[in-house]
């Protein structure tokens, strides 16, 4: 099957480097789905197993969202007979919540990944997230590219966004530590709501205003000191497979970082989104286009030992 270059207007998904798919795994008819947690440097953290085989996905949510966002994307990937795991970082979801902003930042979070697959004792997963998670996955390739089969990036948050970020986070941070207060019976008041009360989106959405404001306040205060992803010049060298997911009219997710990303990336392709919820309410495409990445990924021909830089393609 032919690849659209990065000049065909009626492929929305481009590819620095096409693959050719090998195999279809089948869909399993049931999917089970277990939770679990570990103790990561003397702090709790969460995550929930979906199927079951050698083939193993880690997906990870974005800024104070739970990782229950990434389930419908989680069993959708398990039914074609993958081993999904999402995960929550210190400080979101079920995962502990400390106060001390020195326990967040992007390579903490990325390290907690490392000891996920310790704690599996899985050897290498596929690795995605979405905006913060996105840049996660891109500093766990590259602080440990042994343990990365492939990399699905959502709304990466790099250079180009970062004033954007900066204007958008910056108050909230204001609001959450000096209105800690106030806001702490406001979040008791949403706890209160019963899951089964709210529809599954709106418990997502719930989940982040139910959170006691101290412990996110610290986390964005840990976000703001440290860097936020690797370095461009570290970027060039991760050598994964890489999807990259971008969308247009979003500041604080601007297409030209994914655009950008994919041309640093050795081995990307960049599939572009209609907007920016498309992977959660109109999945189907998108979902398309992650079960077929995953298949190379995992393909005999792609392991590590075999693996050779691909020639980039020029638009026609």
């Amino acid at each position: 099957m032919r690849r659209a270059t990065v000049g065909e207007s009626r492929d929305p998904c481009h590819s620095q480097t096409p693959y050719r798919i090998i195999r279809t795994v089948p869909p399993a008819p049931d999917v089970p789905a277990v939770s679990g947690s570990f103790v990561h440097h003397g702090h709790r953290l969460s995550y929930t197993a979906f199927g079951e085989g050698p083939r193993w996905v880690v997906l990870m949510p974005g800024l104070l969202l739970p990782a229950t966002m990434q389930e419908p994307l989680a069993r959708h990937i398990a039914e074609r007979g993958n081993h999904v795991v999402t995960f929550d970082p210190l400080g979101h979801g079920a995962s502990d919540r400390p106060v001390d902003m020195g326990e967040y930042s992007v390579h903490a979070f990325a390290t907690e990944v490392i000891a996920l697959l310790d704690h599996l004792d899985v050897d290498e997963a596929v690795v995605g997230g979405t905006s913060l998670g996105a840049n996660v996955t891109l500093e766990v390739a590259a602080i440990a590219p042994r343990r990365v089969r492939g990399m699905i990036i959502e709304m990466p948050v790099l250079e180009n966004g970062l004033v954007a970020s900066a204007i958008t986070f910056g108050p909230l941070l204001v609001a959450l530590h000096f209105g800690e207060r106030a806001i702490r019976p406001v979040a008791a008041f949403f706890r209160r709501i019963p899951r089964w009360a709210a529809p599954f989106w709106g418990n997502v959405a719930l989940d982040v205003v139910r959170q006691d404001p101290g412990p996110s306040a610290a986390l964005l205060r840990g976000l703001f000191f440290g860097h936020t992803a690797p370095h461009r010049d570290v970027r060039r060298t991760i050598k994964a497979p890489a999807l990259v997911i971008g969308h247009h009219r979003d500041p604080v997710h601007p297409f030209s970082d994914a655009g950008m990303l994919v041309k640093e990336l050795p081995s990307a392709r960049l599939c572009e989104a209609s907007h920016i919820l498309e992977l959660r309410f109109s999945p189907a495409r998108l979902s398309k286009e992650i079960d077929r990445f995953i298949d190379h990924c995992w393909a005999p021909k792609v392991r590590r030992s075999q693996r050779r830089p691909a020639t980039r393609q020029r638009s026609a």
